[in-house]
């Protein structure tokens, strides 16, 4: 009796720890995907940290702040890897359209492009609750 509650333990103990390798594993091959050179020479990282680089100048404080508002709902260990990825996107839409200055519409642009679907509901909410009108961003949403 005592031996097949101990085979049952080790057992139980070697699928949580394949489990928990195996999801381990998923996370940091996409990491090294994200590395792996496309064909310009960079990376997806590579130019992310290009974008926000070249536009860090254009942040002032308040937009800072409403990109921390936005990224919220992000469980707090994964909320800065989401940060950089948006503000990677904010930037490629910024220096695409060339502006001087960031601002919120193109924040909002940029939070659109760079997360799935499933997240805009919070966005939308958000919008809502600083009376920011979301008819003009129709377009984004349905692009994503």
């Amino acid at each position: 009796m005592p031996n097949d509650l101990f085979m049952w333990i080790i057992v139980l103990w070697s699928i949580f720890l394949a489990g928990t390798v195996g999801i381990g594993g998923f996370f940091m091959f996409r990491k090294f995907l994200k590395r792996m050179p496309k064909q310009d020479g960079k990376s997806i990282l590579d130019w992310q940290e290009h974008y926000i680089n070249e536009t860090r100048h254009l942040w002032s404080e308040d937009q800072k702040e409403f990109l921390n508002e936005l990224v919220e709902p992000v469980p707090e260990l994964f909320r800065d890897i989401a940060k950089g990825t948006i503000a990677g996107k904010i930037g490629e839409l910024a220096l695409k359209e060339n502006v001087d200055s960031m601002t919120d519409d193109i924040i909002i642009k940029g939070y659109i492009s760079a997360t799935p679907k499933r997240d805009h509901k919070f966005l939308v909410k958000k919008l809502k609750e600083k009376n920011i009108d979301i008819k003009q961003y129709e377009s984004y949403f349905q692009k994503n």
